[in-house]
């Protein structure tokens, strides 16, 4: 009998979902019996991607950004009291369709409450230090807590330099298991013709994903160059319009969109840790404007300018000459690392 695995990605923007993608498909192709389990988004492109997995939806997080940047992390915390309900909510649904659905592990992407004493449960996260100004050192000591309620934390980064996640993913002191799997991505790299100058990817919590679609539409239009715009919202039917040069989708999934990072010559997109990933297994050049306020995403995106590999500047400073400074960076580089699911999987 197929032993049935609970995978339950954070519905924040789509990047924990989308980097699930492939462990999903290992878990079939290794005869496991995926059951997905989310909310919001996350979970509307989960069910697009894999229409007959069985699907749960949880108790969703409800928060969303600051308009305003530097209020990101004080909204963060007004929102706390709301947030520690739902992961009360969700510890208390997990018990539940545990038995419910005779689950026999768990896979937890960042799904503070997911997690059972009952049964062999996992956490995967890249951030192993969680940033947060002046106070990474608490927002770092109470991530460690929550990852040590699980068996075993799975990184999804190589273990040793050149990492995509520098000091994000790399910590001594958790005391369960810690597996690197090298970058995780659902795109495989195509040698297809590039047919648009420039692709937009939008994704993230609202507003600031919207914000940001705004002010990109508004630079580039009337552009002469062949724009894509992905608007990274996903809906029951897919829509395509046009502006001027631009074609804009609401939203792509699977190969479709594989094939547009690959025929296309540059990405101006945000700097959050699975575009990341998906950007440098397809060896891709990009520009980066990370979410105003989230340090995570600046530090990515400054990390990967001094490694000499990425520009990028601050939402409000971009204009569209700033895209003329890709040519002076190398790009991301085509990593990928071949994980050994079977032995992956054994924990379950």
């Amino acid at each position: 009998m197929k032993k049935r695995i609970l995978i339950a990605p954070l519905n924040w923007g789509l990047g924990h979902a989308t980097r699930c993608i492939p462990i999903i498909n290992q878990l079939i192709l290794h005869n496991y019996t995926p059951v997905i389990a989310s909310d919001g988004i996350a979970l509307a492109l989960l069910k697009k991607e894999f229409p007959t997995v069985e699907t749960i939806e949880l108790p969703a997080y409800d928060i969303t950004y600051a308009k305003k940047g530097h209020f990101f992390k004080l909204k963060l915390l007004k929102d706390s009291p709301k947030l520690l309900k739902a992961i009360k909510a969700e510890k208390k649904a997990t018990k539940e369709l545990i038995d419910t659905y005779n689950i026999d592990g768990i896979i937890s992407d960042n799904r503070l409450g997911v997690h059972s004493k009952k049964i062999p449960s996992v956490f995967i996260t890249h951030q192993l230090q969680v940033l947060s100004g002046t106070t990474t050192w608490l927002s770092t000591k109470m991530h460690q807590r929550v990852i040590e309620k699980f068996n075993a934390c799975w990184v999804p980064d190589h273990e040793d330099e050149p990492s995509l996640s520098g000091k994000l993913g790399h910590m001594k002191g958790i005391e369960i298991p810690l597996k690197y799997l090298g970058p995780l991505s659902r795109f495989q790299r195509k040698p297809l013709e590039k047919i648009y100058h420039l692709l937009i990817l939008l994704s993230g919590p609202e507003p600031q994903r919207t914000l940001l679609e705004v002010q990109l539409l508004n630079a580039f239009k009337g552009d002469p160059r062949r724009i894509l715009c992905v608007r990274g919202v996903i809906e029951n039917e897919q829509t395509v319009t046009t502006e001027g040069n631009i074609t804009i989708y609401n939203f792509m999934a699977g190969e479709q969109l594989e094939n547009v990072i690959n025929a296309s010559k540059t990405v101006l997109c945000r700097s959050g840790y699975t575009t990341v990933m998906d950007l440098s297994v397809l060896g891709k050049k990009a520009f980066f404007i990370p979410t105003p306020g989230q340090f995570e995403q600046e530090y990515l995106a400054k990390r990967l300018e001094e490694l000499n590999l990425v520009p990028y500047c601050k939402q409000n400073d971009f204009t569209i000459d700033k895209l003329e400074t890709i040519q002076h960076y190398k790009g991301l580089n085509g990593q990928n690392t071949n994980v050994d699911f079977k032995d992956l999987f054994s924990l379950f």
